[in-house]
């Protein structure tokens, strides 16, 4: 009898900007610190993140890829390990100020290789990082993956919610259920008083996608660590903070979630 495989969760937002590489990989180290063996698949082919957030860097530019394009050189792909999650992107591939300049046969064998040659090993949870928005990239990795469902990522403004509605009718079209959303940047936490202060204009509630019937899962303050751009993630450097914990309540929902489903 075949093992089942883990929860494969996409984290999905319909414009850049929003912080879901960020949510990510707090999401993944938040499952990793409540004893759910966790891996992170950076799946943003042309604007990797995660590897600058968790301090690897590849210096060394990669000067060919005849290698992918050789079946007999298809051995499966290694993750790295890093804080305790098991971590693959294509950042690893070319160095960190390299153009993924592939051409689109070439970015096929990409997708299938991430799709089906990662030799995860025994993980509970996967975590997927998309590229934001809904082109072919995106709903490929959704056909492929084996999705068990999806986060949204928004932030309170209204091209935000916009947009985020167009990736819940893309995974509504693949059958791939939501899970809930997450508001980034829901206001400015102050680091004296601990207030939270709105940075933008409230969004109306009949144009958010909470109206559609989204479940908004948690929200999180912006604040300057949160990014972790310095190689050293928010649930790492501050785990005490109000957003850790914001990430760490995201993760049990999340185990919730999968636990009934």
């Amino acid at each position: 009898m075949t093992a089942p495989g883990p929860v494969v969760v996409a984290v999905a937002s319909g414009k850049g900007g929003v912080g879901k590489s960020t949510i990510s990989l707090n999401l993944a180290l938040a499952l990793s610190a409540e004893g759910w063996a966790t891996g992170l698949l950076d799946a943003d082919l042309y604007g990797p993140d995660i590897p600058l957030m968790i301090g690897i860097t590849r210096r060394q530019p990669a000067k060919s890829v005849t290698v992918w394009r050789d079946p007999r050189h298809r051995r499966p792909i290694e993750p790295l390990e890093r804080f305790g999650i098991k971590v693959v992107s294509t950042q690893f591939l070319v160095a960190e100020d390299q153009a993924l300049s592939w051409s689109a046969p070439l970015v096929q064998i990409l997708l299938q290789r991430f799709t089906q040659d990662i030799a995860w090993g025994n993980i509970e949870f996967l975590v997927v990082d998309l590229p934001p928005g809904t082109a072919d990239i995106q709903q490929q990795l959704a056909r492929h993956l084996d999705l068990s469902g999806v986060l949204v990522i928004v932030t309170p403004q209204d091209a935000a919610h916009l947009d985020a509605k167009k990736v819940l009718a893309m995974f509504e079209q693949t059958s791939v259920p939501v899970i809930g959303g997450v508001e980034n940047m829901s206001g400015l936490l102050c680091p004296s008083c601990q207030t939270v202060v709105d940075v933008f204009p409230p969004v109306a509630p009949e144009r958010s996608i909470w109206a559609t019937g989204v479940e908004r899962l948690t929200s999180i303050p912006i604040h300057p660590f949160v990014s972790g751009d310095r190689g050293r993630p928010l649930l790492v450097e501050h785990p005490e903070s109000q957003q850790a914990t914001a990430m760490r309540l995201l993760a049990r929902r999340l185990k919730s979630w999968a636990d009934r489903s």
